[in-house]
């Protein structure tokens, strides 16, 4: 599998990344960690997950996602062959089982996966991105 430099850090990812959103909704925990297992045997090491999944969001599955992907760190002992991309999710009317709809995440944004992952690096703090004036503002980084 082709690895790639993830932006300008020095996260050496591969081409393809494994989405997870459907681990605890459409896959079961076996299921996931098969799946996992299936991913590194062909060299992908790039996993993404978010708070908010599996989709669709439900207050009785939001964090089963990040539980699956846990759960198999623990007992495949490969934390330190994958680079791991979470997302925290903003404040919703229509998510406020998550954080109770509050945004109190403005502080520290890795206290909320501490107890679930390790070596977390904070790439961007929010997945919510706007275009100003003709440049990409991610959180108030202005892509120039």
């Amino acid at each position: 599998m082709e690895k790639i430099y993830l932006g300008s850090s020095d996260l050496e990812v591969s081409k393809i990344c494994l989405g997870t959103m459907t681990f605890g909704e459409q896959n079961n925990e076996a299921q996931g960690h098969a799946q996992l297992d299936y991913a590194l045997e062909r060299g992908i090491n790039f996993i993404d997950t978010a708070e908010m999944y599996p989709v669709m969001p439900r207050s009785e599955t939001t964090g089963a996602t990040e539980r699956i992907i846990g759960t198999w760190l623990k007992k495949s002992g490969k934390r330190q062959d994958v680079v791991l991309a979470t997302k925290i999710a903003g404040p919703s009317k229509a998510m406020t089982w998550v954080r109770n709809g509050q945004n109190n995440f403005d502080e520290n944004p890795e206290s909320f996966h501490k107890n679930k992952l390790s070596n977390l690096v904070v790439l961007c703090k929010t997945h919510h991105d706007s275009v100003h004036n003709g440049s990409l503002i991610i959180n108030g980084y202005k892509d120039t």
